[in-house]
C-alpha cells in the first residue's frame, strides 16, 4: 500500500526549475525577436517557446527569465542574446526559484517555493514575470547602495570642513547619474502593477500576490524610493552649498575688483596733484 502510494506521488508531482538573470542594458524586442526564429512578441516581452512546454522570456527592462530549461540551453540562449546586442555587460544579477507541480496541491507558496495544482503557460508567464523583476530589482538596489555611499563621502565632506569642493563638474555629474537612475527604476519597477493575464485566472492573482510577497518586492521598491531620495536630497544640499560658495567668491571678486579700481582712481588723484 505504501509502495503504490510513494509510486503515485512520483508521477504526479513534478519540480520546475525558473531562473532569471538581469543585465545592465534595456532591450529593444523587435530587433532581438529577428535572432529567434517562432518566438512570440508583444509589447511586454519576448516568449520563446523550447520543448516539454519549457520556455524563455525576455523583457524589455533588461531582464531574461526561464522555466524547464538546462544550465547548457540557457547559456546557450545568453550567448545567441550576446550576438545581438554585443555590448551586453559580463557583470549579472541571477535569481533563481522552484515550483512545485501537483493536482493535490492548493495554491500557495510553501517553505519559500509555490505550490501548484497545475502550470499552465499563463501561471508560468506570471512566475518568470515576478523572477525577472525581483532579479531586476537586486541589480537597482546595487546602484542604488554604491550611490548612496558616494553620497555618504560627499556628506562627510562637508561635515567634517564645512564645505564642497569648488570643483562642481564631478558633483554634476553625479547628480545626473542619480536623475537618470532615479527615472528608470520608476519606470522600470512600474511593471509591479499586476499582469493582465492575473484577471484571467483567479489563481493566477493569488501566485502574483504570493510570488509577490515571497520576494518582497513592495517593500524592497519603497526602500528604492526613500534611498533615491535621499540621495536626491543631499545632493542638492551639496549642490547648494557649491554655489553658495561660488556665489561668495564671486562677490569678494568683484569687491576686490571695485576696490582695485578706487585705489587707481585714488592714486591717479594724488600724480595729477602732484
Amino acid at each position: 500500500m505504501t509502495s503504490a502510494s510513494s509510486c503515485e506521488v512520483v508521477e504526479t508531482t513534478r519540480q520546475h526549475q525558473f531562473s532569471a538573470i538581469a543585465f545592465e542594458e534595456n532591450f529593444a524586442l523587435r530587433t532581438i525577436a529577428r535572432a529567434f526564429p517562432g518566438a512570440r512578441l508583444s509589447a511586454l516581452e519576448l516568449y520563446i517557446p523550447s520543448a516539454a512546454g519549457a520556455g524563455v522570456y525576455i523583457y524589455p527592462f533588461g531582464a531574461v527569465a526561464s522555466h524547464d530549461l538546462s544550465t547548457e540551453q540557457r547559456e546557450a540562449i545568453v550567448a545567441q542574446l550576446r550576438q545581438v546586442v554585443p555590448k551586453l555587460t559580463a557583470q549579472v544579477v541571477r535569481e533563481e526559484y522552484t515550483v512545485t507541480e501537483d493536482p493535490r496541491f492548493e495554491t500557495r507558496v510553501v517553505e519559500g517555493g509555490l505550490h501548484l495544482d497545475r502550470l499552465t503557460q499563463g501561471r508560468a508567464a506570471v512566475v518568470a514575470l515576478t523572477i525577472a523583476q525581483s532579479a531586476a530589482m537586486e541589480y537597482y538596489e546595487r546602484i542604488v547602495d554604491e550611490m548612496f555611499v558616494r553620497t555618504a563621502a560627499f556628506v562627510e565632506r562637508l561635515e567634517r570642513s564645512g564645505r564642497v569642493s569648488l570643483r562642481t563638474r564631478p558633483l554634476h555629474r553625479f547628480i545626473g547619474q542619480a536623475i537618470a537612475t532615479r527615472t528608470e527604476v520608476l519606470s522600470v519597477l512600474h511593471l509591479l502593477d499586476k499582469p493582465e493575464a492575473t484577471w484571467e485566472d483567479p489563481a493566477m492573482d493569488r501566485i502574483y500576490s504570493d510570488l509577490r510577497a515571497e520576494f518582497d518586492l513592495v517593500d524592497r521598491y519603497a526602500a528604492l524610493e526613500l534611498k533615491l531620495r535621499s540621495i536626491q536630497e543631499a545632493l542638492e544640499l551639496l549642490l547648494g552649498v557649491a554655489r553658495d560658495r561660488q556665489l561668495l567668491l564671486l562677490e569678494v571678486a568683484v569687491a576686490g575688483l571695485i576696490l582695485l579700481e578706487l585705489i587707481l582712481g585714488v592714486l591717479q588723484l594724488m600724480n595729477l596733484k602732484l
